[in-house]
């Protein structure tokens, strides 16, 4: 299989449902993996409130740096369509573009060539997280962390290089780090916690752990267990040489007081990954400490921004859903309310 347009894509025949829904979660083999369901709509997923999701807006001259990049991964994969490899950064490239379903297909090829490369299952875990298919992200993941399992880390290289040209995370890291994070999206805090704990044992440096440490504090304070969740932040300083994840070191201080909650909340409003991370942290903040309704406000303009692939949108959904109501306040982003593109449904 050749992915050199768009047309490709239903999935491999090996991993089509015979039968399914649209945006339901693909169901497990025999072996416990998902399998992948041909998707035929127009847009990449459904929220969690239940919008139609469309690859977000970039601007011309970012999308023409990510068009090359993935002209090149797709020359790499047409040179050796077996090299995994090739099959991985032609996938990371094409989700980069927003086409996450392609991405899937891309990665489910890769499994299917490769059943034991925990790289595949890491990846495409992450793309099921991103379009609301929690339960299949956990089966991939749970089978990377199998895979993993009793072997040496490896440093991942990042498809987005931070400042410095220095990779910030491990692929066991990854694998853990989204798991949990799976898991906290469905509200399994006891599962999240676990993986959390996991992911903080091979957490190797300042960047990663002061994620890990982020969504392993608040997984602790959802479950009510703060004296461990203060201990969390024991190691936590201000002076940590962070590389790139400043928004979660942020929101660490900011448990800690020493800066203001509605500090985080300030800023250039383009920065919507930023803001999505350090607004959701604020908003749970505020949720578990009794003020839900100022919970409600920060959640839904975190979902206003648009980012709707950053993990701070995603959890801003999941508790939005839970709290009920759907989504008073702001109205559709213009992420979620964009024409829908044009894609071969073959």
């Amino acid at each position: 299989m050749s992915f050199t347009n768009r047309s490709v894509w239903p999935l491999l025949a090996v991993a089509v449902l015979a039968a399914g829904c649209a945006g339901g979660a693909p169901q497990p083999d025999g072996d416990g993996a998902p399998l992948a369901a041909e998707w035929t709509e127009d847009y990449e997923a459904l929220s969690l409130l239940g919008e139609e999701l469309r690859a977000p807006e970039l601007t011309d001259e970012r999308r023409a740096e990510l068009e090359r990049q993935l002209a090149e991964a797709r020359a790499a994969y047409e040179r050796d369509p077996t090299d995994a490899d090739a099959i991985i950064w032609l996938g990371r490239r094409t989700a980069y573009l927003g086409r996450y379903r392609e991405a899937i297909a891309i990665f489910t090829e890769g499994i299917a060539k490769h059943p034991g490369d925990a790289r595949m299952y890491r990846h495409r875990g992450h793309r099921f997280i991103t379009v609301r298919e929690f339960d299949a992200a956990i089966a991939d993941l749970e089978r990377a962390a199998a895979l993993v399992r009793g072997k040496p880390d490896e440093v991942e290289p990042d498809g987005m290089p931070n400042a410095y040209g220095i990779p910030t995370s491990t692929l066991q890291s990854n694998i853990w780090y989204h798991l949990g994070l799976a898991y906290y999206l469905k509200g399994e805090f006891e599962a999240a916690l676990e993986a959390f704990r996991a992911c903080m044992e091979v957490a190797t440096t300042p960047d990663m752990h002061v994620a890990t440490a982020d969504w392993l504090y608040m997984t602790l304070r959802r479950l009510g267990r703060d004296e461990e969740a203060a201990a969390v932040l024991e190691p936590i300083t201000a002076d940590m040489q962070i590389l790139e994840n400043h928004a979660y070191h942020r929101r660490l201080l900011m448990y800690k007081g020493e800066l203001p909650p509605d500090s985080l909340l300030a800023g250039d409003a383009s920065e919507t990954l930023q803001m999505a991370t350090q607004g959701y942290g604020v908003g749970n903040w505020y949720l578990y400490n009794g003020d839900r309704e100022r919970a409600r406000e920060i959640f839904e303009r975190v979902v206003s921004l648009g980012n709707w692939p950053a993990f701070g949108h995603i959890a801003a959904e999941a508790e939005l859903a839970r709290m009920g109501g759907g989504f008073n306040g702001i109205g559709r982003s213009a992420a979620t309310a964009s024409a829908p593109r044009s894609r071969p449904k073959a």
